[in-house]
């Protein structure tokens, strides 16, 4: 078989390496007969592509192909964020296929498979499509025309719906954004300047290179915007390559962490929207959560790192919010896929019903609890799944570390040592990358440091 991986969302690979047009056409032949086996042709097929290199490209091939197999085949006439595109394949009842990378390093290309709920596919759905991959589609009839179509009116209908658009505008939020040249910067503006939002954004244009930056919404690759927050004292926003991560600074330029967001946003939901049901999280996710969560006496949900988790817990459960550490997040009523432009509203919303700035609704969730978490991931690299293996396997001896005692474990995702109420350590391999990621989570800087020695020593 090629070189051909299925991770935690699709597969993804290096460009001109593993992701060739050879790999992709098995790729396309693979999920062809899933799609067939499931529904015949009942069913029709979206394409949709973000900005990086070859992605046009690639998303024509695959829908030339699905043409050719018989497939009622549409493909976005321009780039188009994975949130758009899981909503179109909700909404018209769609198989939807986006050629993306999501927030992996440019030299990457990739396919996310997205079922007609909406959402990423579930493992047992990748196991049956990777069986097929050295398999030939077999089911052709007649060639479709491949028909170029705009997928985004409808899902700024639905965002409508959801957030209050007016309020927003009355509070006379401002925003700065970072369209961090991916796929969501041209409509989130869009919806903004549709409803009279002031708004300053930048890096918009398309860029291959994502501006030198990884195209993922976190601090460190924010330089501009944090600078930019700074001296206009406005919030800031940003999204990742395919728009489905969001990254967010207060009016001091100060990042807020997504565990924290995801935290102020459940609260204003209940509050101010009148929401009820459960919180969804990961195991990477904040502790926070799950005081915040406690203090509305909300249920929650703890699933494995990775959103087809949380969007399986949000189809099958009564989710009121579903987020992950990384950025992502959905709500109720909403796609069980995460979304970076409803995550960039949702707290715009959230200063509009207060009519407070962004880093006084911070510090006031903070003082509520008078807790405070602090989060840092340690990414390393491992050739080869054995090792990774036996770093997981070695870390599941350890009863104490400098003296504090291991006092529970969890082995839902990898390995997740609980030291006391404020500290935690999971220890898991990455579904999408040859990485162990090895997540920190405690209440004082100093100790995030004396962690990250304390990894690097014992792995050595």
């Amino acid at each position: 078989m090629s070189n051909i991986n299925f991770g935690t969302d699709g597969w993804r690979a290096v460009l001109d390496k593993d992701f060739t047009v050879e790999n992709t056409l098995k790729v396309v032949n693979a999920l062809a007969i899933y799609i067939y086996n499931e529904s015949a042709y009942k069913r029709n097929i979206i394409i949709g592509y973000d900005p990086r290199n070859k992605a046009d490209e690639f998303a024509l091939l695959i829908g030339k192909t699905f043409s050719k197999y018989g497939f009622d085949t549409k493909i976005s006439d321009k780039i188009i964020a994975t949130p758009v595109l899981a909503y179109t394949a909700k909404n018209t009842d769609s198989y939807a296929i986006m050629v993306t990378a999501s927030h992996n390093p440019s030299e990457y290309l990739g396919i996310k498979f997205i079922p007609p709920y909406g959402g990423p596919c579930e493992d047992s759905v990748i196991k049956v499509i990777t069986d097929n991959l050295e398999k030939e589609f077999s089911a052709k009839r007649e060639e479709r025309e491949l028909i170029t179509e705009a997928f985004e009116d409808n899902y700024i209908t639905h965002i409508e719906n959801i957030i209050d658009m007016e309020r927003i505008k009355k509070a006379a939020i401002q925003i700065n954004y970072d369209g961090h040249h991916g796929a969501a910067g041209k409509l989130f503006k869009q919806i903004l300047d549709k409803h009279g939002i002031k708004n300053t954004c930048q890096n918009m244009e398309r860029d291959i290179n994502f501006g030198g930056f990884m195209p993922d919404p976190k601090e460190k690759y924010l330089p501009y915007l944090k600078k930019l927050c700074k001296e206009t004292g406005k919030i800031g926003l940003s999204n990742d390559g395919d728009g489905d991560r969001f990254g967010v600074f207060d009016e001091r330029g100060i990042f807020i962490s997504p565990n924290d967001i995801i935290c102020m946003l459940l609260l204003h939901l209940v509050k101010d929207k009148g929401y009820c049901g459960k919180l969804a999280k990961t195991a990477g996710a904040s502790c926070m959560l799950d005081i915040t969560a406690k203090s509305e006496n909300i249920e929650v949900i703890e699933t494995p790192v990775g959103f087809k988790w949380l969007g399986s817990a949000m189809r099958n459960d009564d989710v009121i919010i579903a987020g992950e550490e990384s950025g992502g997040l959905s709500i109720k009523g909403h796609i069980p896929e995460k979304d970076g432009i409803l995550a960039n509203l949702l707290i715009m919303e959230m200063m509009a019903y207060s009519n407070k700035p962004l880093n006084l609704l911070h510090k006031e969730f903070l003082n509520k609890f008078n807790r405070k978490f602090i989060n840092e991931r340690v990414d390393i690299k491992f050739e080869t799944k054995d090792k990774q293996d036996e770093i997981i396997n070695k870390f599941s001896k350890l009863s104490e570390i400098n003296s504090i005692k291991i006092i529970k474990t969890s082995t839902l995702d990898g390995l997740k040592l609980y030291l006391n109420e404020n500290t935690t350590l999971l220890i898991r391999k990455s579904g999408t990358e040859p990485l162990l990621r090895i997540y920190i989570e405690t209440d004082k800087e100093e100790k995030i440091n004396f962690y990250k020695n304390f990894i690097k020593n014992f792995i050595d």
